[in-house]
């Protein structure tokens, strides 16, 4: 039985500098997006959305991020989920990407907003026909019985539903703009030297270029 002690990798792959960080986080963040989708990562957008409980637990589970406009980022959930009843009674959550395969984490934190209700709606007509009929038939976080529970709320919503393509936009459903106030780059080094440095929004009306940049020890 392998034991993780044991596992090593001396990360090599690249290094970062001050001089090669941009003065947007959002910027930088972009670039190393594009980065990951240009090597093929796999689920380059895939990220560990972390949010509290009720009884201040954090609560972490991977979401795909969905939006970008260059001053804030997005995701899309069922409103009647855990993690929105949880948004719902605190807005703020800590963000983790991993791209491994370029020794390269992003950790934000910010503050969530649900997304007006047409960029919802656009993004929601934009996706995959039974992707739509899921968000009509899944009750998210709810328990069920069964997977035959399951498939029969797919079928409602196919009967309910039935030669519409577009779906209407469910009640239920919607995005969530995320609003950072910190990132922190992290590119992995030899002998766990990491190269790791945090913006940290200093100027809430330019969140383009209001931002001051540290160095962290690894």
């Amino acid at each position: 039985m392998p034991n993780p002690a044991d596992l090593r990798l001396d990360y090599q792959h690249a290094t970062l500098s001050l001089a090669d960080l941009a003065p947007s986080p959002l910027i930088q963040f972009q670039t190393w997006f594009d980065a990951a989708v240009a090597a093929k990562v796999a689920e380059p957008n895939a990220m560990t959305l972390a949010t509290v409980d009720n009884y201040q637990q954090p609560d972490a589970r991977i979401v795909l991020l969905k939006y970008m406009d260059g001053e804030k980022l997005g995701f899309y959930t069922n409103y009647h989920s855990q993690k929105a009843t949880q948004i719902a009674q605190n807005p703020y959550c800590s963000i983790v990407f991993l791209w491994a395969a370029q020794e390269r984490q992003v950790r934000i934190k910010a503050r969530l907003a649900p997304m007006d209700k047409k960029t919802s709606t656009d993004y929601f007509q934009s996706r995959p026909l039974d992707s739509q009929l899921a968000a009509w038939a899944s009750p998210q976080s709810q328990p069920i019985t069964d997977r035959q529970e399951l498939e029969n709320y797919w079928t409602a919503a196919q009967q309910l539903h039935a030669g519409q393509n577009p779906l209407p936009l469910p009640p239920h459903w919607g995005g969530y703009f995320i609003l950072p106030h910190r990132f922190e780059f992290w590119q992995g080094r030899s002998s766990r030297l990491h190269d790791r440095f945090i913006y940290t929004l200093t100027n809430t009306e330019n969140p383009l270029s209001g931002w001051t940049i540290s160095r962290l020890a690894p």
